[in-house]
């Protein structure tokens, strides 16, 4: 599977799964663009991990939640590379807390960007997608969109939103020849999972028929098969990547 020639932006790219889906872009040829918000320092470490690998890179700084500071910035990537050919809408944060007791603040900030961020994304992306006639956006949303998940009902809720979104986006644009999936992981081993107490650890590692937790790289997989053209006729789909946890 090759990406040579590609313009790839991936949201929330510093660190994560963002990181190893950079990364395995920019193996597989593309020119990689890395978006994060606060902090500079990890997406700089990106950018040096991908030139290791004989990769081109860029780093742009905006809020995928400011419909203003999106546009610009695609605007900006669109005159720097000339062109837009794969978005990954993985930018997302946590606010967790139970639903009788959730902030309402809680609740707008994971709605505004785990899922208006991805919706911001998508509108301004899919412009140069659609003169180009051809296209590849990736959404990353979670097994608890499908699953649910005891205090976390604003992030369930934005996850499960973004299926809908991707389902929507993908009859839209397929007559420009622009494929729009979703990838749902499950517990992946990342800085997040990293906090949690060894107890809830162990407790979900009880729900993983596998046993074990999920790598990022497991997650770059999926999308760089959806980024390829080897998944030209794959659109509105979701891949579960989570080891079994939810079969659906």
């Amino acid at each position: 599977m090759s990406l040579a020639g590609k313009v790839a932006v991936v949201t929330g790219g510093s660190r994560g799964i963002g990181r190893a889906v950079c990364l395995r872009f920019a193996a597989m040829g593309a020119k990689v663009v890395i978006n994060y918000v606060s902090r500079p320092d990890a997406a700089e470490e990106t950018k040096a991990q991908v030139e290791a690998l004989g990769g081109e890179c860029y780093i742009v700084q905006f809020d995928v939640a400011s419909a203003s500071e999106v546009q610009e910035a695609f605007k900006q990537i669109t005159a720097e590379c000339g062109r837009i050919d794969i978005l990954v809408c993985n930018a997302g944060i946590t606010r967790d807390g139970l639903l009788a007791t959730m902030k309402e603040e809680d609740w707008d900030q994971v709605m505004s960007v785990n899922l208006k961020g991805a919706f911001n994304c998508i509108k301004a992306g899919c412009r140069p997608m659609m003169k180009q006639r051809w296209g590849r956006i990736i959404i990353i949303t979670s097994v608890v969109g499908f699953a649910g998940n005891a205090g976390q009902a604003n992030y369930a809720a934005a996850k499960a939103g973004l299926v809908g979104l991707t389902r929507s986006a993908a009859r839209e644009l397929a007559s420009r020849f622009i494929t729009v999936n979703c990838v749902a992981p499950g517990y992946i081993a990342t800085d997040m999972t990293g906090e949690l107490p060894e107890k809830v650890k162990e407790k979900i590692l009880a729900e993983i028929p596998l046993g074990i937790l999920g790598a990022p790289e497991d997650i770059a997989a999926a999308a760089a098969y959806l980024a390829s053209d080897d998944a030209k006729y794959v659109t509105g789909q979701a891949i579960h990547v989570n080891g079994g946890m939810f079969m659906g």
